[in-house]
């Protein structure tokens, strides 16, 4: 099956919290979308990782993925390694995206900056014929973006979610283990107090000011992009 957008993530929730809206977009547009989690989000302070498999089963739905799957990698343990890298790469032959959306290349957490490298590398080596990854053909996307996550960084592009706020927020809160929860009794951390909520709100309208539209996404490139008709530009 060939997905037209495939949004890689560190731990499950990465992508509903930074580029959910974009996917929803886009499914809008009559694309297919899916979304490959490294890891099940082990460590997470709170929940488990049982638990955060199911949530992101509910995350998928509220969605509309049409793919979801997990690699199993180690929670704050993987490395940019060949094994690795060829795991990631096999799904992108595997789902022959046009787009590639990673993690933020410099965040608060670790694990974050090195997926979103070892996600790049993967697309590369992914597009060279004579790596063999279980008879695959070689496929390379034409982009690979990075959305933004809890440390702000200027956007290169921003897209308009300003349609899919609700349901992105209904995305996020299928992670019930993960948010604010008055009742729950497990610690505190810096994404399950109740202004976080509200800082994603605030995020996304940010980005959106950026381009006149009440909420947006904003991500970084690699590479410069082109553009045919200057006149499009929004």
């Amino acid at each position: 099956m060939k997905c037209d957008i495939i949004a890689f993530a560190a731990h499950p929730d990465d992508v509903e919290l930074g580029s959910s809206g974009t996917l929803l977009h886009h499914k809008a547009l009559g694309k297919t979308i899916g979304i490959i989690d490294l890891t099940q989000g082990q460590l997470g302070s709170r929940g488990t990782a049982e638990l955060r498999l199911k949530e992101a089963e509910k995350a998928a739905e509220i969605l509309g993925l049409d793919v979801r799957e997990n690699l199993g990698m180690e929670d704050g343990w993987f490395r940019n390694n060949p094994e690795n890298v060829m795991q990631i790469a096999k799904m992108i032959r595997k789902y022959r995206p046009d787009i590639v959306l990673a993690n933020a290349t410099k965040d608060r957490h670790p694990d974050h900056g090195r997926a979103s490298k070892i996600v790049s590398e993967a697309a590369f080596y992914s597009g060279l014929s004579k790596v063999n990854i279980e008879g695959l053909e070689a496929w390379r996307p034409r982009f690979v973006l990075h959305y933004i996550q809890d440390w702000h960084q200027n956007p290169d592009i921003v897209v308009d979610i300003s349609a899919h706020m609700d349901k992105k927020m209904e995305a996020i809160s299928a992670y019930g283990s993960q948010f604010y929860d008055p009742t729950s009794t497990e610690p505190t951390t810096p994404i399950s107090t109740k202004e976080f909520m509200e800082f994603i709100r605030c995020r996304a309208r940010e980005m959106g000011r950026c381009i006149g539209v009440e909420y947006g996404e904003g991500f970084t490139v690699e590479r410069p992009m082109g553009i045919h008709d200057l006149t499009t530009l929004a």
